[in-house]
């Protein structure tokens, strides 16, 4: 392959204006888009995680975007694999990519590459899924504390699926995960050149709280109706579904659930913005006449 390959990645909070700007960038430069959002992935899940519209896929071919169904087993490695193999078809045609999305780890694991994990039986993964159904999320955080504190210290104790992936690993091995985490970098064969939005905080909590008012009215709540049966999957422990879960237990009522939403996707949007922010070789975007190369 040619040298001077170029992946241009998007990233930043949820409402800031991603997917507009790597749609410009890729019809400036003739070439496709891949989604890096861990929730777009799904093709059941649409509303809720904000897809591209279908006008907005027809105008650019876009790459990962209703890639799975909820009830696969997709993860981190996976899409590590699949996106280089992607990479590799992609770049025989263009010399510069797109990359957008809101999930920090997943774009440093097509970047970077990530470390090599014992495997973990789905029985492991059944069972702390049903843990923390039963008993929440504080369980987590001390089932995690206890085990491996050096990585506690570190991850988003908010984020189920971190604290769930964590604890499995020491579960299947007897290992704490931050034993397994070398940090080493794998050379790749394109250049990344990474930015992220960062709009001022009240513009971006206002575009949030639009945004979830305009779900609700595209129907929102019948999309998550739809997969009430599934709401114990993996996928669905997500912001914009479980509130919509409890809203159908009686736990809230609807108004409480939108607000939940809300707020729930302000603090997402807030933590994404910190993995950005500390992210290395990441530049925060100025505007749309940066000189990129």
């Amino acid at each position: 392959m040619a040298e001077n390959k170029k992946l241009i990645c998007i990233g930043g909070p949820t409402a800031s204006g991603k997917t507009a700007l790597a749609i410009q960038l890729a019809e400036k430069y003739h070439t496709e888009i891949l989604s890096v959002d861990s929730r777009q992935f799904y093709k059941e899940m649409n509303i809720g995680t904000a897809k591209p519209t279908q006008e907005e896929q027809d105008r650019v071919p876009h790459h990962f975007i209703n890639h799975v169904s909820i009830h696969d087993h997709y993860d981190i490695g996976l899409f590590e694999k699949e996106s280089i193999t992607l990479l590799e078809d992609r770049f025989k045609l263009h010399d510069i990519l797109i990359a957008v999305g809101g999930s920090g780890l997943y774009f440093k694991a097509m970047i970077e590459g990530i470390d090599t994990f014992p495997p973990v039986s789905p029985d492991i993964l059944i069972q702390l899924q049903k843990e923390y159904l039963e008993k929440g999320i504080d369980y987590l955080k001390g089932q995690l504390q206890e085990v491996d504190p050096n990585y506690f210290q570190i991850v988003d104790q908010n984020n189920p699926v971190r604290l769930i992936r964590a604890i499995s690993i020491f579960r299947a091995s007897g290992l704490p995960f931050s034993n397994f985490r070398t940090g080493k970098k794998v050379e790749r064969f394109f250049e990344s050149l990474c930015f992220f939005l960062s709009p001022p905080r009240e513009i971006l909590y206002q575009k949030i709280n639009d945004r979830v008012d305009k779900m609700v009215q595209d129907g929102l709540i019948d999309e998550v109706r739809s997969l009430q049966e599934f709401k114990e999957l993996k996928a669905l422990q997500t912001v914009g579904y479980t509130e919509l879960f409890k809203y159908f237990s009686n736990e809230y009522e609807i108004k409480e659930a939108i607000l939940k939403i809300k707020q729930h996707t302000r603090q997402y949007a807030k933590r994404q913005l910190t993995w950005f922010n500390n992210a290395e070789n990441w530049r925060k975007w100025e505007d749309s006449n940066m000189i990129l190369f």
